[in-house]
C-alpha cells in the first residue's frame, strides 16, 4: 500500500522539523497507531464469517500472553481488539517492539504453511499488504518516525549507529541468508542481541563463532579438508591455501589475512572467552562495536570471496 508524502509531512521537512538523531526510549502515538493500521492491512478482517485472520490474531496474542506469563494481554473482547490495545498503549517500548516481532514471526509461518498460504492458520484472504509490502511500510513508519528500529531477518534491530547497522551488519546479515549459513546467520543475530542489550562479552564470544561458522561454511561447500574443531586461524590458513584468494593477489592480502586471524579472535580470546579469574574483566562497548564492524567485514568479505571462485 502506498504511503503518501503529505502536504504536512514535505512542510516540516522543508521547516527542518525532522528528528536529526534516532530515538529508541519512546514510540510516539502516531506510531503505534499506523503500525496497527499495518497489522489489519497484512492479515485482513478477522471478523468474517470464516476468519482465518482471527486466528493468526489468536496466536499472535496467546504466544505473547504465554511468554509473558498472564492470561489477559490488553482488555478487548476479539484477539485483533487485544493486540491493537497492547501496542497503542504498552509503556515498555521493548514489549511493544516483542509484539511487532511476534506478528511477523506469525504471519510469516501463516503464508508459509501449505500451497495455499495459509496451512494451518487456513487461507489469508482479501489482504491489502503482503507480508514483505507490510515489513516495507513498517520500516518506513519508523524512519519517518525517527525511531531507531527496523524489521530485518526476522527480528528488531536497533540502529545505534547507521554506518554500523547499513554498511556492515545488514550487507552481513543478506549475505547469510541461504540455508548453508543459517548457523552463522544466527550467531551473528545473536551478536547484534548481546550488542543491544549492552552485553559486550557476549557479542565478542558471538561473533567469533560467526566467523568460524562462516568459515566452515565455505570449506564444506568447497569440500576443503577440515575439522570440526578447528580454530579461526586454521580455518582461515585452510581457505587461503586452498585459492580463496587468487595467488596472485596472496601477498596484497597477507595484510588482511593478518588481521583476520589476529583481529576477531584475538579480541574474543582477550576479553570475552576464557574464564575471568579473581578479577572480573569489564569489556567496554565500543569493543563489541569494533567486534561487528570486523566480523560483518570478515564475512563479506569471505562469502563474496567464495561468491567469485569458478
Amino acid at each position: 500500500m502506498s504511503i503518501f508524502n503529505l502536504y504536512s509531512k514535505r512542510k516540516k521537512k522543508e521547516r527542518g522539523e525532522v528528528p536529526d538523531v534516532f530515538i529508541y526510549d519512546d514510540l510516539p502515538r502516531s506510531l503505534r497507531v499506523q503500525i496497527v493500521h499495518t497489522f489489519r492491512d497484512a492479515i485482513g478482517s478477522p471478523y468474517a464469517e470464516y476468519s482465518t485472520a482471527r486466528n493468526v490474531y489468536a496466536t499472535i496474542v496467546g504466544n505473547l500472553c504465554r511468554e509473558y506469563g498472564v492470561f489477559q494481554l490488553a482488555p478487548g473482547a476479539e484477539p485483533e481488539e487485544v493486540l491493537a490495545n497492547f501496542v497503542i498503549n504498552e509503556e515498555n517500548v521493548e514489549r511493544a517492539l516483542d509484539a511487532i516481532e511476534v506478528f511477523f514471526h506469525v504471519l510469516i509461518s501463516a503464508y508459509r504453511q501449505g500451497s495455499s498460504y495459509g496451512g494451518s492458520y487456513g487461507t489469508l484472504e482479501r489482504v491489502r499488504l503482503s507480508y514483505a509490502e507490510a515489513i516495507s511500510e513498517l520500516n518506513t513508519r519508523f524512519l519517518e518516525a525517527g525511531v531507531g528500529y527496523q524489521y530485518f531477518s526476522g527480528e528488531i534491530i536497533r540502529k545505534d549507529s547507521e554506518f554500523l547497522h547499513a554498511e556492515v551488519i545488514k550487507p552481513a546479515l543478506a549475505l547469510l541468508q541461504g540455508s548453508a549459513y543459517r548457523g552463522a546467520n544466527d550467531e551473528f543475530l545473536k551478536a547484534h542481541e548481546h550488542y543491544r542489550k549492552g552485553d559486550a562479552k557476549g557479542c565478542l564470544v558471538e561473533c567469533l563463532k560467526s566467523l568460524e561458522s562462516t568459515l566452515k561454511t565455505i570449506c564444506k561447500r568447497r569440500q576443503w579438508v577440515f575439522n570440526a574443531t578447528d580454530t579461526a586461524k586454521t580455518l582461515l590458513e585452510t581457505c587461503f591455501n586452498n585459492g580463496l584468494v587468487p595467488q596472485f593477489l596472496q601477498s596484497h592480502y597477507s595484510a588482511l589475512r593478518n588481521t583476520l586471524e589476529s583481529g576477531v579472535p584475538t579480541i574474543r580470546n582477550k576479553l570475552g572467552g576464557h574464564g575471568q579469574g579473581t578479577e572480573i574483566i569489564e569489556v567496554p562497548q565500543h569493543f563489541a562495536a569494533y567486534m561487528l564492524h570486523m566480523t560483518g567485514s570478515a564475512i563479506c568479505f569471505l562469502v563474496e570471496a567464495e561468491k567469485a571462485l569458478p
